[in-house]
């Protein structure tokens, strides 16, 4: 045997010679690819620092960071799903004179396009000033916003204040701790993002029901007022306590990396991202507007939107736990699509409170996959250090998804007097998002395939003839059963 067969056999563990090497060399692989594309993007001349990377610790006080991102999530995000107790407000007392639907529609979704038009100004930010001093910004600019908002006598007014000056606080905040967690993990990574991610559905619910109830006792102004109050005093508290890896990581935070936009699998996760984000805004947003057309009143509709947001913080988490386990792909484009299936199947025939409540309800569950996901599903498609690059070119894109989302849906409502239209809008945006997410698992099967064959024919191989015939084949020792069990676990990705 050549010298440098005996090297290799020595450096593999005596289970690969008992006849279970192909899960040793799968996973051998498959942490080796992942370390690889972090080490490329961090290297001189990738725009990166040349320090070594430290490994994440898969836990510890990465679980604080976990809880303060959720926290933040809950009042930013969460803060923001309650719109739609806004929106039917809006629209069922004309608030502002003159003001139109499509208006009113614009208030809401600008608040979340100009938060991600300013990710790579948060970018650039993080790597001048530092993740913490970023956020502060961004607390100071959200709170400034709800509290603005109070004053607002036109609609013009809530444009620069609910829209505008809240949604670019949301993107200081959001834009800096989207990257914190994953950083922080390795096989808990989707666990732990989903629980994150969690916070927005939390949020949403308390608020949704919180906003509405202000809203009907105190009146609009002082509605705004307190949520400003709360949200500064709770994303204050919340940041101290965050605490980046940056610096282990050798993240280069540079705002755009465009050779990443080379990659086939990286073009088609920003497919999935948009197609997910349009139906998304459209069931966050519509949903309590569709309770108010058949009938249901303010309070029952900001039960529905509460609903919504209850779905999300049970599902983001289940989202997560799963998805470390039967894959991450296969979690997210498996969800992705049932929420379009219930779209499609419950949404489109719903008249009752009722039967409303329970489509809001599972639709939520499953209909946040993007944001539960989106960061772990980067992280496996361009490595760890352009994470920041390939979450900045992510959010630029979900710009124009997630401004014209809601005011495309009602005006498809108001040109045909029904909501059939945007009730199939969104639900074929998620099978499209599916149907993309779903080929960059095929592709990632593909190459995985492709890598343990040669590894496999590296190993079985003889060097001369002197050798021997080389070790049995799996598929030769393995019967068809176990062999198709195995089959299954290599398309777990």
């Amino acid at each position: 045997m050549s010298r440098v067969a005996r090297k290799d056999q020595q450096s593999l563990p005596s289970t690969l010679t008992s006849g279970s090497k192909l899960p040793v060399v799968e996973t051998r692989l498959e942490y080796a690819k992942e370390d690889q594309e972090s080490r490329r993007s961090v290297v001189p001349g990738h725009g990166a620092s040349s320090s070594p990377q430290v490994p994440p610790p898969n836990g510890g006080y990465g679980w604080v960071c976990t809880a303060c991102v959720g926290i933040i999530n809950a009042h930013t995000w969460g803060i923001n799903s309650s719109f739609g107790v806004f929106l039917a407000y809006y629209l069922a007392n004309r608030s502002f004179a003159g003001a139109t639907t499509l208006q009113y529609a614009f208030v809401g979704t600008l608040s979340i396009s100009s938060g991600l038009l300013m990710s790579p100004v948060a970018t650039i930010c993080v790597r001048r000033l530092g993740t913490k001093p970023t956020m502060y910004i961004g607390v100071l600019l959200q709170s400034a916003g709800l509290v603005c908002a109070s004053f607002a006598q036109q609609v013009w007014h809530l444009f620069l204040t609910q829209s505008i000056l809240f949604g670019v606080g949301l993107g200081f905040m959001f834009i800096p701790s989207a990257g914190i967690v994953p950083r922080w993990f390795t096989t808990r990574r989707s666990l732990a993002n989903g629980l994150a991610a969690a916070g927005s559905g939390i949020g949403g619910v308390i608020y949704s029901f919180a906003a509405g109830a202000m809203i009907r006792t105190l009146g609009l102004q002082w509605a705004f007022r307190i949520l400003g109050v709360i949200a500064f005093v709770v994303n204050i508290a919340s940041t101290i306590l965050l605490k980046d890896r940056n610096k282990e990581m050798g993240s280069s935070q540079k705002a755009f990396d465009l050779d990443i936009l080379k990659k086939t699998d990286y073009q088609l996760l920003l497919a999935f991202g948009s197609f997910s984000v349009l139906g998304y805004i459209v069931l966050l947003f519509i949903l309590a507007n569709y309770a108010n057309k058949i009938g249901l009143g303010a309070s029952e509709a900001a039960s529905i939107s509460a609903a919504f947001n209850l779905g999300q913080a049970f599902g983001r988490p289940m989202i997560g736990y799963f998805s470390d386990r039967t894959g991450r792909f296969n979690m997210a484009t498996l969800t992705t699509f049932l929420t379009g299936l219930f779209a499609l199947a419950i949404w489109t025939s719903v008249r009752s409170f009722a039967g409303l409540l329970v489509f809001a309800i599972m639709g939520g569950t499953v209909g946040g996959t993007i944001w539960a996901t989106i960061a772990p599903l980067t992280a496996e498609v361009v490595g760890l250090g352009s994470v920041p690059s390939a979450l900045s070119i992510l959010w630029i894109t979900f710009f124009l998804p997630c401004t014209f989302s809601v005011p495309v849906a009602l005006e498809i409502v108001d040109g045909t007097r029904s909501y059939l239209g945007a009730q199939l809008f969104a639900g074929f945006m998620y099978v499209a998002a599916a149907v993309c997410l779903g080929l960059v698992r095929a592709r990632k099967i593909r190459s995985r395939r492709t890598a343990m064959l040669e590894a496999k024919g590296v190993l079985d191989e003889p060097d001369s003839a002197e050798d021997g015939p080389g070790r049995e084949s799996d598929e030769q020792k393995t019967p068809w059963w176990k062999g198709g069990f195995r089959r299954w676990k290599l398309e777990r990705i």
